[in-house]
């Protein structure tokens, strides 16, 4: 008889895809806004766009690098339940301020939404994880319904909050984000019932297995060391992959031909297109890992995550294509940017939730949360180098940009398929369960 998830699973599912509809919703605009001229109809702050890429970068990178302390306060002081809610309640501020048109309110929103985030972020990840007993087969899919779940509000903020944001008002979009975060609230608290058996906190000595103070083992330590070696592989993964907020988002506005039927398309729209695509290749990609391993073929965490930083590299390489278009005189195909959106899902759908299920599997028990948020501070880094990037494209152009980043996707990820051997090795088997055991 088949297993059922957890009945804990589709609340943090919901809780986490209106959390996501408020991130992404804000996202799709934030760049736009600081952009817009701030005089005429629905103006903005009218900065460069080199200022408003490093805004950008540091923005993106602040919300995940405080996931660092938001991981303490949870495993030290009010356990991951409180802290979610904690997280939940100012991210919703942090929007519902940034809907006030004003300086003051513009900073102090965005204050609101890193520290929102850092709380929530971390911890409502490794909930999932606790929902599932340790060597289950089921956590990865739960992982997998789980990022589904996330791209479900990724994919739908753009198009709502993008289009009133656009056409109606900034401080309209920024004031829907914050209810969809209300929304995430109220499923959060009404599901309370569904998670007594997860997120509580437990002092490191009533930790089963481990004492207060205690070192890591010779195990513990090894599986830590690939754990920081597999956040290098974030790093570089979420530097090539934010482009699509920051840098692309201003391309495809300036320089991709968006009308479609005689009408065009709002460019913040377009952000919608690679949350669109996780739902609808989630569950290929998975299935296609699956049978990968039945067949006796590699498919161990590590190896998912250098393929996919292959794939997500050559999303630019068509992007290089759509410049050497561009700059013929006349803007570039939709195709391009569709395409490397494309691949750049696929490589992501071998990279972040497998990245997600892979640091629940190592992490110790006791540093869990503290390592998720290590997990989401190497995301920030990302972003911010994500903006470091974008920036320099203002001077050096964008073909070089795109290029560059195809050219080092690649090169890095072969370097990852040469050595993964040895680090698969210091997992010490936290991969090797028998899919033949599993309940469907």
């Amino acid at each position: 008889m088949a297993r059922k998830h957890p009945k804990g699973l589709p609340i943090l599912f919901f809780t986490e895809m209106w959390e996501r509809f408020s991130y992404y919703g804000m996202r799709a605009i934030l760049v736009l806004y600081i952009t817009k001229e701030a005089i005429g109809n629905n103006p903005g702050l009218g900065w460069s766009n080199s200022d408003a890429l490093a805004l950008y970068g540091w923005y993106t990178m602040l919300v995940y690098v405080m996931s660092i302390p938001g991981g303490i306060l949870a495993d030290r002081v009010l356990g991951q339940k409180k802290t979610v809610l904690i997280g939940g309640i100012l991210i919703a501020l942090g929007q519902l301020t940034l809907a006030i048109d004003n300086m003051i309110s513009f900073y102090s929103g965005l204050t609101l939404l890193i520290l929102g985030v850092g709380a929530l972020k971390p911890n409502i990840s490794t909930m999932v994880g606790g929902l599932y007993r340790e060597g289950d087969p089921m956590r990865d899919k739960g992982f997998t319904i789980f990022y589904i779940g996330i791209n479900i509000g990724a994919a739908s903020a753009p198009l709502l909050v993008g289009y009133i944001g656009e056409t109606i008002g900034w401080h309209f979009g920024f004031g829907l984000a914050g209810i969809g975060m209300i929304l995430g609230l109220f499923v959060y608290v009404w599901g309370q019932k569904y998670l007594e058996t997860v997120g509580n906190y437990v002092p490191a000595k009533k930790i089963e297995g481990t004492k207060t103070n205690a070192p890591l083992t010779k195990i513990e330590k090894d599986r830590v060391i690939v754990l920081l070696i597999s956040f290098i592989i974030v790093i570089v993964f979420w530097a090539a992959y934010e482009q699509a907020g920051g840098l692309m988002n201003l391309y495809t506005k300036e320089k991709i031909n968006r009308v479609v039927f005689g009408y065009e398309i709002p460019a913040s729209i377009f952000q919608s297109v690679p949350a669109l695509f996780v739902i609808i290749f989630g569950t290929p990609v998975a299935a296609f890992w699956v049978k990968h391993q039945l067949k006796g073929k590699e498919s161990s965490s590590l190896y998912k995550m250098a393929i996919g930083t292959i794939i997500t590299g050559f999303g630019f390489l068509l992007m290089s294509g759509a410049s050497l278009e561009a700059a013929s005189g006349q803007k570039a195909m939709l195709l391009w940017l569709v395409g490397a959106y494309l691949l750049h899902v696929i490589g992501e759908l071998s990279i972040s939730p497998v990245a997600l299920s892979f640091i629940t599997k190592l992490a110790p028990v006791k540093y869990a949360s503290i390592m998720m948020g290590v997990y989401f501070a190497a995301t920030g880094l990302g972003n911010k180098l994500a903006g470091i990037v974008g920036e320099f494209a203002t001077q050096a152009g964008e073909f070089e940009i795109f290029t560059g980043i195809f050219v080092f996707c690649v090169l890095f990820g072969i370097l990852l398929l040469v050595f993964f051997k040895k680090l698969k090795a210091l997992t010490h088997g936290a991969e090797d369960l028998k899919l033949e055991h599993e309940e469907a």
